[in-house]
């Protein structure tokens, strides 16, 4: 389905509803949630989803995570023209037709933050601030310290929203997941082979698909992964040669420069690039994003912004950055993996597959920010950086029944490739990668 437009004269929404996965209520619903302007019901809202809907002279928007939603204003005679999209170069393209993109700059877009209810009123020059109510507001440190408790409902809650995912798909569509065997894709992908079993779906739906640029190790990892669980007939490698990994291509696609997102992006970029060579019609993917940021689970050695005790007192610092009302929060992007999941879902996206990454729901995210991290750490770097892994393993066995390794932790980029070919691959200066994004619009 084409993408919904309704232009009124002041208001121009680009999104495609059909890309939001809501599993509680129909769309009409979820919009109505966001209407009411009751931060209470949009948390109702069950899926990953990016809602926006006029009122008179406001706008409201809300998004989860799962799906990008920015908005750009620009001027007209008769008052301002609200634009909302998906990306930003939507927003340049409707501004061309309009004859109105000599306003633009892709810095004076705006990404509506994950987890909050955002208003926008268009009532002229000088165009007011927009308000945040935030709907998903979870407790920290409700759980006890009981590790097997911890797991089960961690994992539980994973695998109750993969369940309702795996419900809204046709019959016989196959599932890929992206897939480096480390915890996060590889407790995703026995949470999806354990449910399609225990649902009466066949199995050989399903498929682990891992990237291999000249021998990285994540290919010896994810067969390492699945052999010790009998189930290595699900894994696929996808040998991709260096010439063809190409970050600026990726910067295009995911339209930010922080360098570990765009570096990351750039494997999921040739990832899904081979697979919809080799699978013309393949339709779903699902990923473990969203995992490290679940279990607080970043060297914090290599940024100088953060300590243990700013890690662990700050509700979903790593999904959300320092908060809407701090002065270090981007209009621009967002903050934490409220920017960064472009990382994961525009590669995907722009090649035509519908992506699910069940760790960025907040029923998940909700469970985690109950863990006692402190408690069971006492604000030690190894003990926080050692508990993904054990809470992780306890839920899946305590779920599947299934002993699930658990590899030391390997970033995406580090993994597809040789170390010294990563370091050929890509530029060493963040800066280079502002500059080509600049560049894109002159």
């Amino acid at each position: 389905m084409a993408a919904s437009h309704h232009y009124v004269e002041d208001f121009e929404n680009l999104l495609d509803p059909d890309l939001n996965i809501i599993f509680n209520m129909s769309l009409e619903e979820a919009e109505a949630a966001v209407l009411s302007e009751d931060p209470r019901r949009v948390r109702e809202i069950d899926g990953s989803f990016a809602i926006v809907k006029k009122k008179g002279r406001e706008v409201f928007m809300a998004r989860s995570i799962g799906r990008p939603m920015r908005y750009f204003l620009a001027k007209q005679a008769s008052g301002p023209l609200l634009i909302v999209a998906e990306r930003i170069d939507e927003i340049y393209d409707y501004l061309k037709q309009k004859g109105l993109h000599e306003q633009f700059h892709p810095s004076y877009t705006r990404m509506v933050p994950a987890h909050h209810l955002t208003r926008l009123q268009l009532i002229g020059c000088p165009d007011p601030s927009p308000e945040y109510k935030r709907y998903f507001d979870p407790r920290q440190n409700v759980l006890d310290g009981d590790l097997d408790a911890i797991g089960a409902r961690y994992i539980g809650a994973l695998a109750a929203e993969c369940q309702k995912w795996l419900k809204g798909l046709p019959e016989k569509e196959p599932i890929g997941v992206l897939f480096s065997g480390g915890i996060d894709s590889g407790s995703v992908f026995l949470v999806l082979y354990h449910l399609m079993l225990e649902m009466g779906m066949s199995p050989q739906r399903l498929k682990a698909f891992t990237l291999s640029v000249e021998g990285g190790k994540d290919a010896q990892q994810a067969a390492r992964f699945l052999d010790q669980l009998d189930l290595s007939l699900f894994l696929e490698v996808v040998d991709v040669p260096a010439e063809e990994i190409d970050y600026k291509k990726t910067i295009r696609i995911v339209e930010d420069y922080k360098s570990l997102d765009v570096e990351a992006a750039t494997m999921t970029e040739a990832l899904c690039r081979k697979i919809r060579e080799r699978y013309p019609d393949w339709k779903y993917l699902a990923d473990g994003d969203g995992g490290d940021e679940n279990m607080k689970d970043y060297p914090i050695e290599e940024n100088p912004e953060l300590t243990i005790r700013s890690v662990l007192n700050n509700q979903m610092l790593y999904h959300e950055g320092w908060g809407v009302d701090k002065i270090k929060h981007s209009l621009t992007y967002s903050g934490g993996l409220s920017r960064g999941h472009v990382r994961t879902y525009a590669p995907p996206r722009y090649y035509g597959f519908t992506s699910f990454s069940p760790y960025t729901l907040p029923n998940v995210i909700e469970v985690s920010e109950g863990i006692p991290f402190i408690q069971l750490t006492d604000w030690d770097h190894e003990e926080l950086y050692a508990l993904k892994g054990e809470i992780v393993q306890r839920g899946i066995k305590a779920v599947t029944g299934m002993d699930m390794p658990a590899f030391p932790k390997r970033r995406l980029q580090h993994g597809a490739a040789p170390e010294e070919k990563t370091e050929e691959l890509f530029a060493e200066d963040e800066m280079v990668y502002r500059r080509y994004f600049s560049s894109l619009y002159g």
